[in-house]
């Protein structure tokens, strides 16, 4: 029976970050984890060499079942304790070694890390394509005029290009803030003093840390979640500004306004009633992720409050909204890098729906023209390139 593939979800449905984000994913980077610490501790000397390629053959994707494990969870309130107990169980005589000094949440941490980081470069990847296009799209358009809109009414002239120009500052300041984002692995044992991982745990953090790919922190955070807060909030961020621009082109695509248009494909915007309509949905989509990011952000920064070492309940609250964030942001990346690269411009409309404004401006013996929209277009593009270098 299939599950966890995105029906209510079009905006990530079948998209790269889907992939790396789903149920599959996460067992992969609990049982990556498993490996790593292994490994590292191998190094050390504390776990013998031998147990290594036991665990890692324990370990391997194919001999676990994610749904099997989600059912089995409901015992522990987490799929760590199943799985160490299946790793153990086909690690025959290396078994004591597996998860040895770890707690569940270890485990979990440094999987959700794992995921986290691999979905980010997804994200930052589009992007990119994002970025590269809106800058195209200033550049082309930076004299090109249209009506500027304050409070849902035609206010003075802008351009286009200036508009382009601030979709491009917003996406990439918010780019910037997901890049910077630490993401750390997790070892601090049953209560945080890491007195599982025996005297050389400290000698354990830079070696766990180099096996995983993932940064080294400086104290163990089971209940100091700065980096998923942070994470939580780069990624509303991210779906916020990829919504601005969304929200912008749903209303100059509108039929009484018809300056811009999204890239036409076979079946795209038909309505199952509507023959004749063509419905922006790729903007809609990417703005249907930046209304939900914001609420489920609230609740990873909401758990933040977990009490002394080892919370209940506000660890595992984290989980699903954490995962829904990196899923919106991806997907709301992807479909805006198809709408941004594709993105059909009027110029021709966007004079005609000028003149009118210009009518009514001239009656009132107004008429500021463009302003120094080109010059700050200029502005924003010598910005982005020069934050690029």
């Amino acid at each position: 029976m299939s599950s966890d593939v995105g029906l209510l979800g079009p905006v990530w449905a079948g998209t790269d970050v889907a992939a790396v984000t789903g149920d599959d994913a996460w067992l992969r980077a609990m049982l990556e984890t498993e490996v790593c610490l292994a490994r590292a501790q191998a190094r050390l000397g504390v776990v013998p060499e031998r147990a290594v390629a036991a665990i890692a053959e324990a370990a391997r994707e194919d001999r676990h079942d994610a749904a099997d494990l989600a059912r089995r969870a409901r015992d522990a309130g987490n799929p760590v304790v199943p799985l160490v107990k299946d790793l153990r169980a086909a690690a025959g005589e290396a078994g004591p070694w597996v998860h040895h000094g770890a707690t569940s949440q270890d485990i979990l941490d440094t999987a959700a890390m794992l995921v986290a980081a691999r979905a980010r470069e997804v994200i930052l990847r589009d992007l990119g394509r994002v970025l590269t296009a809106l800058a195209r799209l200033a550049a082309d358009h930076r004299d090109t005029p249209m009506a500027g809109r304050t409070l849902g009414q035609q206010a003075v002239p802008t351009t286009f290009g200036l508009k382009a120009a601030g979709w491009l500052a917003g996406c990439r300041d918010a780019r910037d803030r997901l890049a910077a984002v630490r993401l750390p692995v997790q070892l601090g044992g049953a209560a945080g003093t890491m007195a599982g991982y025996g005297e050389r745990a400290l000698g354990l953090l830079p070696l766990f840390a180099a096996e995983t790919g993932l940064a080294e922190p400086v104290l163990p955070w089971h209940t100091l979640r700065t980096p998923v807060t942070d994470l939580a909030g780069a990624l509303a961020a991210v779906t916020g500004a990829l919504g601005k621009l969304a929200t912008d082109v749903i209303l100059l695509a509108q039929s009484e306004v018809g300056e811009v248009a999204e890239p036409a494909a076979p079946g795209r915007g038909g309505s199952s009633a509507m023959a004749h309509k063509r419905n922006p949905v790729l903007a809609t989509m990417i703005r249907s992720a930046a209304l939900q990011a914001p609420a489920l952000a609230q609740i990873v920064v909401a758990a933040r409050v977990a009490e002394h070492e080892r919370p209940a309940g506000s660890w595992h609250a984290e989980w699903q909204p954490m995962r829904e964030c990196l899923r919106l942001a991806g997907g709301a990346a992807e479909t805006a890098a198809e709408l941004t690269e594709g993105l059909e411009v009027f110029p021709g409309r966007m004079r005609h729906n000028l003149d009118h404004l210009r009518a009514v401006l001239a009656e009132h013996g107004e008429d500021p023209g463009v302003g120094q929209a080109p010059a700050l277009v200029d502005r924003a593009l010598e910005w982005h390139t020069r934050k690029d270098r």
